[in-house]
Order: C-alpha cells, then sequence, then structure tokens
C-alpha cells in the first residue's frame, strides 16, 4: 500500500490499541479494491472543472428522476459543466437526504446504482459521504436500540448530568435525545437533529465500517467525496467537539487511503465556519482535503453589491492563501442549504452582517439561527435564493440580472472550482410556497421543477430563465477554454476604484483582467490602469479595445491583455 507508513502512524495515535490490527483490515480493503478495479478516473483540479449542484429530483417527470437530470445535463448543459454533485440520494428519514438509512442504497424513487454508473461515464459525479451522523431509521441505529453487540459502541452515549456547556452548537436543539433500550433509557449524542445519530469515530469497528461505504462510493462512480458537517465527528466532552486534532487526522487518513488506490479521488470538506478554521482543512497542502468550500464568498459577494463597494471583498480576496497547487476552493455562491453568516464573522462588522439579514428578509427571505454556549441565539444562516437576496425593487429586471450574472462571474473568475446550483443555473426564484407546505426555512431554495414545464421556458427567448442559463452557460463555455483561469495560475486582486472589483489572472500562456461593477453607475477604465498596452481583447464579446473600457450597471468583462 502506497501510503503505509502515513497510515500506521495516523492509527498509532487515533488508535493505539488497534493500530496493528487496523492497518492490516485497511490493507486488505485497498488491495481488494485495486484488484477489483479497472477504469479509473482521475480527476484533475484545472480550468476544465465546473460542479453543478443538485439534488437527483430537483427536476423531475415521470421515470427515474436521475435519468432525468442527465437528460437535462445531455439536452441543456452539454459539456460547459462536466462535473454534477448529486446531493444524497440514499433512503432517508429527514432533512432532505441527510439522514442517511442505508449508505450503500439508492432511493428507488430516484433509481438505481446502474443509473448512478451511468451517470458517471458522461460526467464526473461528486457523493455526498454523511459520515458524521446515520438516521435513526438505519439498522445500524436499530441494532443499537435492540443492544445487538455489535453496533453497541457505535454511537455516543452521555449521562444526562455531564456538562455539555463547552460543546459548539450549529443547531437550536438539544444535544443529547433519550431513547428506550431493554437496559433502560440511554441519551444519545445528536448534533443536528434527533433523528441524525452521530457515529462514534473512537470506535475502530465503525471507522472499518465508514471506509467500507467511501470505497464503495467511489468503486461505483465517484469521483469526488464531499464530506459533510465533517467538523464535527470525533467528540471530547470538555472541549468544543468541532475541528478537534482527532477529526483533521481522520480526514488525513482516508486521503492516504484515496492516494493508495487506482485514480485520483478529491476530498472536499464541508465545514460552514469562520474562514480561518475552515482553511485549516487543507492541512499542509498535501496531506488532507484537496478542497475546501469558499464559504465566506456568498455572504461577501451580497455586501459587495449592497454597499457597491470593493473594499470588503477586495481586502478579503487579498489574503487568501492556497498551501499548494494540489489544493483549491470551490467557489461557490448559492447551494442547497443557506448563506452561512459565520464565515465571515471578523470580516464584516456586526452591523454590515446585520444589514444583509435586514436585506435578506425584506426579500421574502428566512433566517435561521443557532445556541450558543451561553444559551443565547445567534444568527447562522439567510434562507433566500441567491437570485433573491441580490435583489433590489429600485433597479431594472436588466440591472438585477446584470448584478446576479455578475456576482457569479466574480465565483468564475476567482482563482478555484466554481460551484454553481440548479436553481441559480435556472433563473429560480423564492420558492415560498414549499417553506409554508414543508414547514423549514431552507424549503425556499429547494423546489422541484417539472421537465417540461422547465424546457418551454428555458427555450422561450427572452424569458427570465432563457436569459440566466444562456447567459451563465456561455460564462462557463469561455472560462474552460483559458488556462488563465485554472486553479494552479496566479491571481492577483487589482486596486481600480471602490464600486470595481477587478482581479487579475495569470499563467505563462495568458493573462486576464476580470472588472465587475458593483454600482448602478457606468464605469469607464482607462486601459493603462490594467495593461502596458493601449490595446486589449474583450472575451464575452470577443470584441477589440482601445484606450479606455466601459461597463455598464452592474456589468462585468473579461479582458485579455
Amino acid at each position: 500500500m502506497k501510503k503505509e507508513i502515513s497510515v500506521e502512524k495516523r492509527l498509532k495515535k487515533l488508535y493505539p490499541e488497534s493500530s496493528e490490527y487496523l492497518l492490516k483490515k485497511i490493507k486488505e480493503k485497498v488491495n481488494k479494491f485495486n484488484d477489483s478495479i479497472e477504469n479509473t478516473n482521475s480527476y484533475e483540479l484545472n480550468e476544465n472543472k465546473s460542479i453543478l449542484i443538485t439534488y437527483g429530483d430537483s427536476i423531475k417527470d415521470e421515470s427515474h428522476s436521475l435519468n432525468v437530470l442527465e437528460k437535462f445535463m445531455e439536452e441543456f448543459v452539454g459539456d460547459s459543466i462536466n462535473t454534477v454533485h448529486i446531493l444524497p440520494f440514499f433512503p432517508y428519514s429527514s432533512d432532505d437526504g441527510f439522514s442517511v438509512v442505508d449508505y450503500k442504497k439508492v432511493n428507488p424513487d430516484l433509481g438505481t446504482w446502474e443509473d448512478i454508473k451511468n451517470f458517471s461515464k458522461h460526467y464526473y459525479l461528486m457523493f455526498d459521504a454523511v459520515v458524521n451522523h446515520i438516521s435513526s431509521q438505519s439498522d445500524w441505529f436499530k441494532g443499537f436500540l435492540r443492544n445487538d453487540p455489535k453496533y453497541d459502541d457505535y454511537f455516543i452515549t452521555v449521562d444526562k448530568n455531564t456538562d455539555l456547556s463547552s460543546v459548539t452548537r450549529p443547531r437550536a436543539l438539544p444535544l443529547l435525545t433519550k431513547f428506550d433500550t431493554p437496559e433502560g433509557e440511554k441519551y444519545v449524542w445528536t448534533t443536528f437533529s434527533e433523528d441524525q445519530i452521530d457515529l462514534n469515530y473512537k470506535n475502530p469497528e465503525l471507522l472499518l465500517d465508514i471506509i467500507n461505504v467511501l470505497l464503495f462510493y467511489v468503486k461505483n462512480g465517484a469521483s469526488l467525496l464531499r464530506l459533510d458537517a465533517i467538523g464535527y465527528i470525533w467528540k471530547e466532552v470538555g472541549t468544543s467537539c468541532i475541528h478537534l486534532k482527532q477529526t483533521h487526522e481522520i480526514i488525513k487518513l482516508f486521503k492516504d487511503i484515496f492516494d493508495s488506490i487506482k485514480g485520483q479521488v478529491i476530498i472536499i470538506t464541508e465545514t460552514n465556519v469562520p474562514h480561518k478554521e475552515n482553511v485549516s482543512y487543507f492541512g499542509n497542502g498535501e496531506d488532507e482535503a484537496q478542497m475546501v468550500y469558499n464559504f465566506s464568498l456568498p455572504p461577501l459577494v451580497l455586501n459587495a453589491y449592497q454597499i457597491n463597494s470593493s473594499k470588503h471583498i477586495s481586502k478579503w480576496a487579498s489574503g487568501l492563501e492556497y498551501p499548494s497547487d494540489k489544493t483549491t476552493f470551490f467557489n461557490f455562491l448559492a447551494s442547497h442549504d443557506g448563506i452561512g453568516l459565520m464565515p465571515v464573522k471578523g470580516i464584516l462588522s456586526d452591523v454590515e452582517i446585520d444589514n444583509l439579514i435586514k436585506k435578506v428578509e425584506k426579500n421574502n427571505g428566512k433566517v435561521s439561527y443557532k445556541t450558543n454556549s451561553d444559551g443565547t441565539q445567534s444568527p447562522y444562516e439567510m434562507n433566500i435564493n441567491y437570485f433573491d437576496a441580490l435583489y433590489d425593487e429600485r433597479d431594472s429586471i436588466k440591472e438585477n440580472i446584470n448584478k446576479f450574472l455578475g456576482a457569479y462571474f466574480i465565483a468564475f473568475s476567482l482563482r478555484g472550482i466554481p460551484g454553481i446550483y440548479i436553481h441559480s443555473l435556472i433563473g429560480s426564484r423564492n420558492w415560498a410556497q414549499g417553506v409554508k407546505e414543508l414547514g423549514y426555512n431552507r424549503a425556499i431554495n429547494r423546489e422541484k421543477l417539472n421537465y417540461e414545464n422547465l424546457k418551454k421556458e428555458i427555450e422561450k427567448k427572452g424569458s427570465f430563465r432563457n436569459q440566466i442559463f444562456y447567459s451563465m452557460k456561455h460564462l462557463l463555455e469561455i472560462r474552460k477554454n483559458h488556462k488563465a483561469f485554472s486553479p494552479k495560475s496566479g491571481q492577483e486582486i487589482l486596486s481600480i476604484c471602490d464600486q470595481v472589483f477587478a482581479i487579475k489572472r495569470f499563467c505563462e500562456e495568458e493573462t486576464i483582467v476580470a472588472i465587475a461593477n458593483l454600482s448602478k453607475e457606468e464605469v469607464t477604465i482607462n486601459l493603462n490602469e490594467i495593461s502596458n498596452d493601449n490595446s486589449a481583447t474583450e472575451i464575452i464579446k470577443g470584441k477589440e479595445i482601445k484606450n479606455k473600457i466601459s461597463i455598464e450597471p452592474y456589468g462585468y468583462t473579461w479582458v485579455k491583455i
């Protein structure tokens, strides 16, 4: 096994009593995997990559939803996007898929493993590894409740009187949930909800089962694995139980295992926390996650358009560090979840964060809260469609569309791999009815759409969806043909004027300057402010530029110099 020495060291740190046994078992699993695999996918981080984030049934008709999604991709998206993050497609009991009943089954409403494998022949796939917790309806937890010795130590039980005040709480819900067992009442650790039971990584057998699951996903078509809520996986009473050194060691162990199998698998960590803690999951640039969600980006882009100024986003982006050319950010603006506020703590002031909340509430969005250690509550997430988060009734529809596309233009220009949520790509709006019907805030951005109706709307020339979809697609198609946008290419944040956010991307072959106008006023920039030449090429429209660049209200441009 390639990384045997490294794996052994990590196991000795985490499981000193069982390290020899675990090393033997892991080697067996890796060898068995490599013997069973012929064709492997290697996912390279380059300018060609962009990732669509979607549920398996975001677009539906009468057939298996996964087949409908693949049909939509092939008919409309083509190769402008080459990677699809299919949000949890397993049987589940709550949380729209994130309370998994069986890690190794496909929800029959969506399709089969055969559908997934076929999809992976045409697009790279990202799977969710929801491995901090499992459903209370799972066989694992049912076994625990009936005192099956195999599962006795798969979950974390705590005396109900234990002082857990130092534990970081991502939700305004109880940390412990009471369950009845043949041995009497047990209080079980439930970070996210009473239906989502935390797994006990102190148990070596649990670790082996999770490694089995991860290798199973790779064998069935996963090129990327998103480690959901991974910051919470190791618990030590008396600590915050988030970002513990053991958590990082387990992710590094997963990385060592993936480095030992055929092909290349990308680990992406989902840690919606302040920026400093978030980027710690890059490790030293070689040994942990290759990709980290750029959680500070969505609220900072909102702030930039709200105050018509690049002061905060420019300062933040200037300080972004990439520990190696093997790591990069996942630059997204919207997802199935809301817009996190914790990642801009210390970047925006409390007043500026409050102004974002007021804007979102004015535009019919919702705000979700978490419980602090002192019992108070803090806003942690704004639930709203990203177009509506940016929307201003004082602006024309053209200006609002420009603003939305400009926001994504920023995400596409920054160093990293861009992520596009399905409802951003197809120009959806707030689904207020869903919040009422389903009873939770995140439903506002999780509408399920009929394929034929969506198709008509996208194909209707000049319609809202038509304008958004084809403009977004055009930007993505341009982006993937320029090496300057590789995550390995250089980046410099330029200071032109306050109402402009400008990024220089460069490599040996070319230099491109991305300029986004954050204001309602037209902006004119002298070419000599960004180039030593008096001519350049605007690559979105393919026009030559002489001396000056004019950018319309909320407009954006890529200038090759």
